[in-house]
């Protein structure tokens, strides 16, 4: 109460304002105009009053900014990320925050099967006290694995009562329609305390579509085309249009800004970024300049990366636009065309000036039990990665992962001959094995399988980090040299890890959650670079080898896929084993 009787005696001149930015073009995204002449001045971390005639709240102490003509938008958000992966706030933030980017709503699903409500607290806990704001939304839990399937509803009730849990994260289309017992529930729970459903709905189409979007799923950030953008922008979801590391669709969705229909539920995010693509592109002012430059109108750029995304999420009380009693998040740009940051200011404050950040990020201290997710009692054995054969035959009839593209999995089967009673691999023809082993629930619990088109002639790779599960994944042309990769990552407490011929050719340790590094984002550069090298000494070709094993556990992305439990199709969700 007293901070908002002295924004009125700011706004009256009855005191100075903390903060003012003068002479500046100002992009109004209420009303879509660019106004000339405009001055902004602030009262701690809030506006106070803006306009052409602002001088009576302009005193001695008022730190001025003059911005002699330069272009003033609201701070950028991201909707929709995944910063539990790889690096933390702090690292990440030192790249972030200095383009113009004021808040990031990220996902925690990563988090809670390895580390339960206490993980996500402790990872929320983790961006408080930043220089820019956080919100993250709740696990859904759409996963192929029956033992990480769905959230416990006392968990999802201390998430949701958290002030900066601001809904449910993506849950996956088909899952929910599948197993609408499991998920209806979860969404009744959140909409009751009035937060918002994420969605996920690639591929949807036609009745399919109408049925998710009837469980009340608010927003997708799977369109590909401009018309499913339409298609979900006619059923009332805010369309996500993601320009990111693992999938860059702003380019081929932006025909939609030629159909001449209303850009108001339209939102830029990343769904998450590379530190080499944050390092050499930027973040979320990479997106709008994209925007621009692909032929949307800069406000509507603009309004795409700060309004939009505030209403959508219920944040428009206090963020993605520049009026008094919002929050003084802006951003410095020369003109409106160029999204390159000269002064950015954060709750009221000056945080970054000209691409250097002015301000520290917070470094948090994880939980121990946060530094422990690994909880496997003893090393891995080769022979943990045989393939018994059940039948009576000289060959056998198999399922086999078929690698589409180097995300996209389909299921094929093979007569593959058998030896000593064992289903082998065979590299000659590109049959190597994979491998999912619980590292939480059920330690050690281990499903093998064979994997076809990795490219893999010699050695594995292993990863503590994979979609939707508990489990470690591991690819391996040498049974022998899958173990070892576990055996790293456990004595690491998590991480990936390159092998060949009995010997660790790169790793990277994610000792937080076994998903993420204190490294730099740097550090973390150079060693994704040597996992990438290492992955291609033993024949993997694919551009982010980590990227592609990771989410080979995913309920995300077609179609076929492992889990310690076996292998699933998600066209029917249902668990098969590997003989057919």
């Amino acid at each position: 109460m007293n901070e908002k009787k002295r924004r009125i005696d700011v706004a009256l001149g009855r005191a100075p304002a903390d903060l003012a930015i003068v002479n500046a073009r100002l992009v109004n995204v209420y009303t879509g105009e660019i106004l000339d002449n405009q001055s902004v001045c602030t009262c701690n971390a809030h506006i106070a009053c803006m306009g052409q005639d602002v001088g009576h709240a302009i005193g001695e102490t008022t730190q001025v900014i003059d911005a002699q003509g330069a272009t003033l938008i609201p701070g950028l958000i991201d909707g929709h990320t995944h910063l539990a992966w790889l690096f933390t706030a702090d690292a990440f933030l030192k790249y972030a925050a200095r383009g113009g980017t004021t808040t990031i709503i990220t996902e925690t699903l990563e988090v809670y099967p390895v580390a339960g409500v206490a993980g996500v607290l402790d990872f929320m806990a983790s961006f408080k006290n930043q220089p820019i704001k956080f919100f993250g939304t709740a696990p859904p839990m759409v996963s192929v694995s029956q033992a990480a399937n769905g959230i416990d509803t006392d968990d999802l009730e201390t998430l949701l009562g958290q002030d900066d849990i601001i809904g449910l994260g993506e849950s996956y289309w088909q899952s929910v329609i599948q197993n609408p017992d499991i998920y209806l529930p979860i969404f009744e729970k959140t909409l009751a305390h009035g937060k918002v459903l994420e969605g996920h709905s690639a591929g949807a189409r036609g009745s399919k579509l109408q049925a998710y979007a009837g469980c009340e799923i608010s927003s997708c950030h799977e369109p590909i085309k401009a018309e499913e953008v339409l298609e979900r922008l006619r059923l009332g979801i805010y369309v996500m249009i993601r320009e990111g590391s693992i999938r860059r669709d702003l380019a081929q969705i932006a025909a939609i800004k030629d159909m001449n229909i209303d850009t108001r539920r339209l939102i830029l995010t990343t769904d998450g970024i590379t530190p080499k693509d944050l390092m050499e592109m930027g973040y979320m002012e990479y997106l709008v300049q994209k925007a621009i430059d692909c032929g949307f109108d800069p406000v509507v750029a603009i309004q795409m990366a700060t309004l939009n995304v505030a209403e959508h999420f219920g944040l428009d009380d206090r963020i993605g636009g520049i009026a008094p009693g919002k929050l003084a998040d802006m951003v410095l740009i020369p003109d409106p065309t160029t999204i390159d940051a000269r002064c950015v200011v954060s709750n009221g404050r000056v945080i970054a000036q000209d691409g250097q950040l002015d301000v520290s990020p917070r470094r948090h201290v994880f939980a121990s039990a946060s530094l422990n997710s690994i909880h496997l009692d003893k090393p891995a054995l080769a022979s943990d990665f045989s393939i018994a054969y059940t039948g009576t035959g000289q060959t056998a009839s198999v399922r086999v992962i078929e690698m589409v593209t180097d995300l996209v999995t389909r299921e094929v089967t093979m007569n593959l001959p058998v030896s000593d009673r064992q289903i082998k691999l065979d590299t000659d023809n590109d049959l190597i094995k994979v491998a999912a082993m619980d590292r939480t629930k059920f330690p050690g619990k281990t499903f093998t399988g064979l994997i076809k088109g990795f490219g893999m002639h010699a050695g594995a790779i292993a990863s503590s980090a994979a979609w939707d599960t508990t489990c470690i994944i591991v690819v391996g042309a040498d049974e022998n040299d899958m173990a070892l990769c576990v055996n790293r990552i456990r004595d690491l407490n998590g991480g990936a890890v390159v092998c060949r011929d009995g010997e660790v050719m790169a790793e990277l340790p994610l000792p937080i959650f076994g998903l993420m590094t204190d490294l730099s984002i740097e550090q973390l550069d150079e060693k994704i670079d040597i996992i990438k090298q290492g992955a291609k000494d033993i024949g993997v070709s694919f551009p982010d080898p980590l990227l592609t094993i990771v989410t080979l556990t995913g309920a995300a992305i077609p179609y076929f896929r492992i889990c310690e439990e076996g292998l699933v199709n998600l066209k029917d969700g249902k668990t098969k084993a590997l003989q057919s």
